[in-house]
């Protein structure tokens, strides 16, 4: 007898998780208890190794058992085999990671969920974009939110946000990644979560400067409110919905990565409002990545492609990229010309 075929919103059977830092470990642990086997790439053979043998990820998130369910590799052919793939490596990585992936033949109906959060530089490409770039026959998601993976690894109270192609596969994700401390919702705006998930990562840096140089509660707040101006109008000049900055992928991931002392970009701020030099940050951070350095400079780019006014990302590319003082910085947006906090227009304020 036939098997019965599977329906698009039927939960995956298998998955594979490309990429084995914090993040793509949290998630690995996430579908294992949701009753998912998963194989978890990476292309060091030595966290093949650990992961398979030890059961334990410690360079990128100690203290986690990760479950037998799991089987870690180095080898590309093996994400191919299964319906679900996660891509969890940093943005710089993705086009690499996807141009693997095809070369694989990978099927097309293979789903791919992107949960890289970033813009790629040169062509200001979303990441679920440059996955369709380089599997164009193969259907695409993204997943973002206020996730901290350390939080997601011990079971935490979590939500986020996923956002398909076609909304089916976003409710097949949603069922699939069910387990009762993780709720997920669906979205139809791909571009605005996965623009909330990458410009916020600035802010965050920005954050983390602010409280190097011991600005205080009030300038933090300012500081978080207007980031989450620039984020609308960039974001919706960009192809989101700005109702969509207003939920987990934009204000909700803008204040815990601003506050949160797990926050990678937040903690290389502060070191960077402290006065460290960015080549010492970088050089603390490894091998974990704070994806506002790189990222300061793509968003900056696109932005100015745009034309949207976004005087705080202007300030960290300078203070990142052209070695300006944090505090020169503050001061320089601080002396801006008086305005109006709204135009009246949505996405202006």
């Amino acid at each position: 007898m036939n098997s019965p075929t599977r329906k698009s919103t039927d939960p995956f059977s298998s998955a594979a998780v490309v990429g084995a830092g914090s993040w793509g470990t949290a998630l690995t642990c996430l579908l294992s208890r949701a009753g998912v086997p998963v194989t978890l790439w990476t292309k060091e053979q030595a966290q093949v190794d650990e992961i398979n043998r030890k059961r334990t990820n410690a360079g990128f998130l100690p203290g986690i058992r990760i479950a037998d369910t799991v089987r870690a590799t180095a080898r590309m052919e093996d994400v191919a085999e299964h319906p679900l793939v996660v891509v969890v490596v940093p943005s710089r990585y993705v086009r690499s990671v996807a141009k693997q992936l095809a070369a694989t033949g990978l099927g097309r109906e293979k789903l791919l969920l992107s949960c890289s959060k970033g813009i790629e530089s040169g062509t200001g490409l979303r990441m679920s974009a440059i996955l369709k770039d380089e599997c164009p026959e193969n259907p695409v998601a993204a997943l973002s939110g206020p996730n901290h993976a350390e939080e997601v690894a011990k079971g935490l109270a979590t939500a986020a946000v996923v956002g398909a192609e076609h909304h089916d596969h976003a409710l097949a994700l949603q069922r699939t990644l069910r387990v009762p401390w993780f709720r997920l919702y669906t979205s139809t705006d791909v571009a605005g979560i996965e623009l909330g998930g990458a410009i916020k990562n600035v802010f965050a840096l920005a954050g983390g400067i602010a409280d190097g140089l011991g600005l205080g509660d009030n300038a933090k707040a300012a500081l978080v409110t207007r980031g989450l101006a620039e984020m609308v109008r960039l974001g919706v000049a960009l192809g989101g919905r700005s109702e969509t900055f207003f939920g987990l992928s934009g204000v909700g991931d803008l204040v815990v990565t601003c506050y949160s002392e797990h926050s990678r970009n937040h903690r290389a701020g502060r070191m960077l409002g402290q006065g460290v030099s960015l080549d010492e940050v970088m050089r603390k951070m490894a091998p974990m990545v704070a994806e506002g350095i790189p990222n300061s400079e793509s968003i900056f780019d696109v932005a100015h492609r745009s034309g949207v006014s976004t005087p705080l990302i202007d300030e960290i590319h300078a203070v990142i990229h052209k070695g300006k003082d944090p505090g020169e910085a503050l001061r320089d947006l601080l002396a801006r010309r008086p305005r109006p906090e709204s135009d009246g227009h949505p996405a202006a304020i």
